[in-house]
């Protein structure tokens, strides 16, 4: 056991995994037992389309649900999931598309370190800028191990790139810049192709919502476009196709006096040599040797507010499901999740760009966490 495994024990617990709580992780298995007719939590049904909106936790949905009468309305009250920790597009994406869990994967956040290197990497990105591997995904994309035709339904932009491929190969990739458009193109493909998945995306909502903030006039206006988008999606499906509405995380908004800067000089650098994760869930990659002193220091500092782990607390939690011994040196020496509405920006960059942020996730909050589950067609 590592001297930090030794530390005192938290002084902040993690908050409980619900015992019968549903995972993302189990979304896309499910609905292909469905088509089976063996799933134990949907219907039976001809072919099924999951569509993952990004960004739309159950608390955003239930505090605008006048402005999503289709949505809210369709939702049952245990109609919800928990998507994985971190909270975060990246992860969450991986975990919904190989059902398995981010210590499994491998993608513990929306940029870890490449252990063996001072390459702290973006997760989405870095397979196109930063030279990732597809091997650094771990798991097989569910579009490959299913016996059935897989489709993407999602933005032109997506396709062919490294996370699409790392995430999705298997699949036939269908493009489409309009949410119409794409809703359409998901409902055609199911409708022609008995037995067949159909993974839609729709980033609109979680675009905005980064920009603006989820409580804005703007994230309002994009949820009533999706609201009415899955209100056509409802209509053009045939009968007996099953769709889930879901999403890969909630967001809090998070105003910039609620900015933590970490500034040249602050003793919470001490030791640090790396920062990673995001600004709701940091990594923090520690000087050789200087692991529990960073630990430490962030616990006396920041456990009011955050939960402070070290490496091996996070992976005895569980909260990554089983770590695989060639991820764990990309998970932080200490991982800081945001239990306040807070967020942590390393203020040393020059890059000021994502300060301008609002909307913000990735850490352990319900708010954050909670996403919805909603059956429409044949799993209504």
């Amino acid at each position: 056991m590592s001297a930090c495994a030794r530390l005192a024990p938290m002084s902040l617990s993690l908050p409980a995994e619900p015992p019968r709580a549903r995972s993302l992780t189990r979304v896309v298995p499910e609905m292909s037992a469905a088509l089976e007719g063996r799933s134990d939590w949907f219907a039976p049904a001809r072919s099924a389309i999951v569509w993952l909106i990004d960004g739309l936790g159950v608390h955003n949905l239930s505090s605008r649900a006048g402005h999503a009468r289709f949505l809210a309305g369709a939702r049952g009250k245990k109609d919800a999931a928990r998507t994985v920790f971190p909270s975060t597009t990246a992860s969450a994406l991986t975990s919904l598309l190989t059902g398995t869990m981010p210590g499994e994967h491998g993608i513990v956040g929306y940029r870890a370190r490449v252990p063996g290197t001072d390459d702290v990497v973006n997760q989405l990105r870095g397979w196109d800028t930063d030279g990732l591997p597809l091997s650094f995904q771990r798991a097989t994309p569910l579009a490959q191990t299913l016996a059935r035709p897989f489709f993407i339904v999602s933005r032109d932009e997506y396709a062919g790139t490294g996370f699409t491929e790392a995430t999705q190969r298997g699949a036939r990739f269908h493009g489409a810049d309009d949410l119409d458009e794409r809703v359409q193109l998901a409902a055609d493909l199911a409708a022609r192709h008995p037995g067949s998945l159909t993974y839609l995306y729709a980033p609109e909502l979680d675009s905005i919502g980064h920009k603006r903030g989820w409580q804005s006039d703007e994230w309002v206006a994009t949820l009533e476009r999706v609201d009415a988008a899955a209100a056509a999606l409802a209509r053009a499906i045939a009968s007996d196709t099953g769709v889930v509405v879901t999403a890969d995380h909630g967001m809090v908004d998070v105003p910039r006096h609620r900015h933590v800067l970490l500034a040249e000089g602050d003793p919470l650098l001490d030791g640090v040599r790396l920062l990673g994760g995001e600004p709701r869930m940091l990594h923090i990659y520690a000087e050789p040797g200087q692991a529990d002193a960073v630990l430490t220091r962030w616990r006396e500092a920041e456990s009011s507010r955050s939960w402070v782990l070290s490496r091996d607390e996070l992976v005895r939690s569980g909260l990554l499901g089983e770590v695989a011994d060639d991820v764990r040196d990309r998970i932080g020496d200490v991982v800081v999740a945001a239990r306040a509405g807070i967020v942590y920006y390393d203020d040393r960059l020059d890059d000021k760009g994502p300060q301008n942020m609002v909307g913000q996730h990735g850490s352990l909050t319900d708010e954050e966490r909670v996403v919805p589950l909603i059956r429409l067609g044949a799993f209504a």
